[in-house]
């Protein structure tokens, strides 16, 4: 692996909340949850690369089985539930990493701990992975962890991203601006989706990511969230009514279902300043992200 580089050229460079990226291609969180492959995964083209999510403390998720391949939609059901070696594990990697490409790093919540102290675990991973991030991912729409999505409902949101913005303003002090992005479920309907954008608004969040996966699915193998080509039009429709209610200016990162070239130039148009892809890399490999960041139609 670390013998394969694919190479960007360097008219792609790209900035995005002040950081400059070789390209507006990034991988999403979920791949490497406990930064193991930090330098392995640079080399392969990427602009920013996005890890975790990672929990105070270690846990090891739901139980297995919980990743489905659908190969005839090109898609996965991921039923995970933050399985990760805890966020101290991930200092000692990040600590000791030799490639220079940004990073997010996407914080969550164990499983144990209550949504009435939801707020003190996001607090406890931001402090510890502040210095290390080139942004944080504020993760509160995973479908796998039980009850974590009512953290997008309006008090406990207001509490989580208020508490969140004072510890950054604090942490700015030491280390400089790192943005605070939310990340968000496509799941949501249009009157909840608003109500969660005014909060991004009235607390100054730095910017999105759109979106999540899916629970909406007929899968037969139990709950969890689907991602690749089945989620697609769903989380680039979001893209496009979150585009339009907050205006041109706002930074947005696209997830969800981008499988080839065609599909990343869609969620560009349709409003995102850079793009992620998972199930598109697990499917297609490196040669996906060459096609993206180096061939023309």
């Amino acid at each position: 692996m670390l013998g394969f580089r694919i190479k960007t050229p360097s008219s792609n460079n790209f900035k995005f909340n002040n950081i400059t990226l070789s390209n507006r291609l990034g991988l999403a969180a979920g791949l490497d949850k406990n930064g193991d492959y930090i330098d392995a995964l640079s080399s392969l083209g990427f602009g920013f690369l996005e890890i975790g999510t990672v929990t105070p403390l270690p846990q090891s998720g739901n139980k297995k089985p919980r990743l489905f391949r659908l190969s005839k939609d090109k898609s996965l059901v991921n039923q995970m539930g933050f399985n990760n070696k805890g966020v101290d594990y991930l200092i000692t990697r990040l600590s000791k990493r030799r490639s220079k490409i940004p990073l997010g790093i996407s914080i969550g919540k164990n499983l144990r701990t209550e949504n009435r102290r939801a707020h003190e675990d996001y607090l406890y991973c931001l402090e510890r992975v502040y210095k290390y991030s080139a942004y944080i991912a504020v993760n509160i729409s995973s479908p796998n962890t039980k009850g974590l999505r009512d953290l997008q409902l309006h008090e406990p949101l207001n509490l989580l991203l208020s508490s969140l913005k004072e510890k950054q303003k604090e942490l700015t002090k030491v280390y400089g601006y790192k943005p605070l992005l939310l990340k968000i479920s496509p799941d949501n309907n249009k009157d909840q989706l608003l109500i969660l954008l005014d909060a991004v608004i009235k607390h100054g969040v730095d910017g999105l990511i759109c979106s999540n996966t899916t629970s909406d699915h007929d899968f037969n193998q139990g709950k969890g969230g689907v991602s690749g080509a089945l989620l697609f039009e769903r989380s680039t429709e979001l893209l496009r009514l979150t585009r339009e209610y907050l205006g041109n200016n706002f930074p947005i990162i696209a997830s969800g279902g981008v499988m080839s070239k065609d599909n990343f130039e869609k969620k560009i148009e349709a409003g995102a300043d850079l793009v992620q892809i998972y199930t598109g890399f697990i499917y297609e490999g490196p040669a996906l992200i060459n096609s993206i960041i180096n061939k023309k139609k």
